[in-house]
């Protein structure tokens, strides 16, 4: 199969964890995975909302991330929140033990996209941001909305 006939595109993001958390460092980790579970994701269907990641015993591990049954699938089929295990480099696993072996940091998927046919998880090394931290990014992003929209209605009026 050539490259360009490969799947590449975003499965699944998870946009609640930029609101709730302050991204540190990122890091692409393959997942291991079942047949089935693999043609579920190319038909697009996954969800990270209740997803985390951990390093356990030198392994990275992602937990409770949905990926449902694959419907042409038989008795073969996986199930839909299991443990994941994730293919990273060593010196990675260490540098994200170390970091989140510091207090109030984890490890939060991003987003699930394929790669060059390969299913790939984007997780992020992140620290939980308080409820004054998320008002106050809400209300510097609507803020700079009325400036762009300022702006280009003032560019219009000049025509």
């Amino acid at each position: 199969m050539a490259k360009k006939d490969r799947g590449n595109g975003v499965v699944a993001t998870n946009r609640r964890a930029r609101h709730d958390y302050l991204i540190e460092d990122t890091y692409e980790a393959g997942i291991v995975l079942t047949g089935t579970e693999v043609k579920s994701l190319r038909q697009g269907r996954a969800s990270l909302v209740d997803g985390y990641a951990f390093i356990d015993g030198g392994e990275a591990w992602l937990d409770s991330v949905h990926i449902p049954e694959y419907t042409e699938g038989t008795w073969t089929n996986h199930t839909p929140r299991r443990k994941r295990k994730l293919l990273l480099h060593k010196q990675q696993i260490i540098k994200i033990s170390q970091k989140t072996a510091q207090g109030g940091y984890t490890l939060v998927p991003l987003q699930i996209y394929f790669s060059d046919g390969r299913a790939k998880v984007e997780i992020a090394v992140a620290k939980g941001k308080r409820e004054y931290d998320k008002r106050q990014a809400l209300r510097e992003r609507q803020d700079r909305r009325e400036a762009e929209r300022a702006m280009s209605s003032r560019a219009h009026l000049g025509e």
